[in-house]
């Protein structure tokens, strides 16, 4: 039906790549393009010996424009997925742009030299992918993404209002490393490092780094400590949903996992300001991701589930009700089937998800979107057939505390 640029050969670009090659009826030309071509081309291979499909691979440097643009023209894609670093964002919308391409991503843009994540950056290209009759979405992972299609299905089929929303992220898996991150070490510790915040009552409240926290009972998994961060899908569910009285994210951290970050932070290795040594600028955050295990090197061995969903409580009918919605994913599962951990495979296959419903036309118009503005059910209906069964409960007592109604 068309073809497909993905941009981005680490653990994510390998989710997809795998999951497009498994959907090459709407895929029907996959090309995967890295500053390391390398990576693309060990990842077709598995592709080939896995599923029978064959994918084109490039080299690419996704910071300048005109080398983007200038492959997207000679391979002629419909759409462009990003699953390369979130300071790409805007240079790679700009070179799809250029090209006359749409365009999709898992995590909103952030400044290299400033850990902030905010999506004001690329909501200011809505007007322009409109002119040019082109699509872009926003945040189309896990959380971003899927989160916010909960959010919606919710919203369109249980709720007259939604009041209460508290986003939980479990991570159960072993990978037997003494210290490792999931995904990008660099994304990874600027996310957990910076203060926390949560919206209530119509305004951010920031607190001291994982100083709220508790713990939740995931399903399948059990009581795990639980910690409020903020994170980027909060900013456009507030926006897109404004009777919402309070939205918080909660993510598990184990206690071995916390102690080695405290003491990476004391010591400095948590800077992103450069620094010299040996007349050289250093950034300690770079170095410290370069000898940490890579995030796709830790499928093979990986054990356990991750859960993810949405808690909410509003009112429907004069009544009020609660809601639970939710995926458990299983990492030695997921390594069967696309040599991958759990954590890249919910980012992974939602993405292929997004790409799927614009290549279709089911999820196509001009501009600029995040997940939750589109229809929630066809993408509720291709994660239950595409590897991420959802589950939900009504009227469950939540773990959290509300105000009287």
């Amino acid at each position: 039906m068309a073809n497909v640029l993905i941009i981005g050969a680490g653990g994510v670009g390998r989710v997809v790549a795998h999951k497009c090659a498994m959907n090459s009826d709407v895929f029907t030309s996959i090309m995967l393009a890295s500053r390391t071509k390398a990576k693309c081309d060990r990842i077709a291979a598995e592709i080939q010996e896995m599923h029978g499909v064959t994918i084109q691979t490039a080299q690419v440097d996704a910071d300048v424009v005109a080398e983007t643009a200038a492959l997207i023209r000679s391979f002629n894609p419909v759409l462009v997925i990003n699953v390369a670093l979130p300071y790409q964002d805007l240079p790679i919308m700009d070179a799809c742009l250029e090209a006359g391409v749409h365009y999709m991503d898992t995590a909103n843009y952030e400044p290299k030299d400033v850990a902030k994540f905010e999506y004001s950056w690329q909501w200011a290209y809505k007007e322009r992918f409109e002119q040019a009759g082109l699509m872009a979405l926003l945040g189309c992972g896990f959380d971003p993404g899927a989160t916010q299609v909960f959010t919606a299905y919710a919203n369109k089929h249980y709720f007259d209002r939604m009041d209460y929303l508290d986003i939980v992220d479990c991570n159960a898996g072993n990978h037997g490393k003494a210290f490792a991150t999931n995904f990008n070490p660099e994304i990874n510790i600027r996310e957990i490092t910076q203060p926390g915040r949560y919206w209530e009552n119509g305004e951010w409240v920031e607190i001291q780094a994982m100083s709220i926290h508790k713990p939740i009972d995931y399903p399948g998994i059990g009581p795990r400590e639980s910690y409020v961060l903020y994170h980027e899908e909060l900013e456009s569910l507030v926006k897109n949903f404004p009777t919402l009285k309070r939205a918080r994210f909660w993510m598990t951290f184990g206690q071995a996992y916390l102690t080695h970050l405290e003491v990476l932070q004391n010591v400095g290795m948590t800077r992103i300001d450069p620094i010299k040594f040996q007349g050289m600028d250093v950034v300690p955050l770079e170095f410290l991701k370069a000898v940490l295990p890579a995030p796709d090197s830790l499928g093979e061995n990986y054990t356990g589930q991750t859960s993810i969903g949405c808690q909410i409580k509003g009112v429907k009918n004069g009544e009020e009700q609660t809601y639970f919605i939710w995926n458990n994913c299983d990492h030695a599962e997921t390594y069967r089937e696309v040599r991958g951990q759990a954590v890249s495979y919910t980012t992974g296959v939602p993405a292929m998800i997004g790409a799927k419903l614009m290549l279709t036309g089911v999820w196509m118009k001009p501009g600029v979107w995040n997940c939750e503005e589109l229809d929630p059910d066809p993408f509720i209906e291709q994660m239950n057939k595409q590897g991420l069964p959802v589950q939900e409960r009504i009227n469950v007592t939540l773990p959290h505390e509300y105000p009287t109604y």
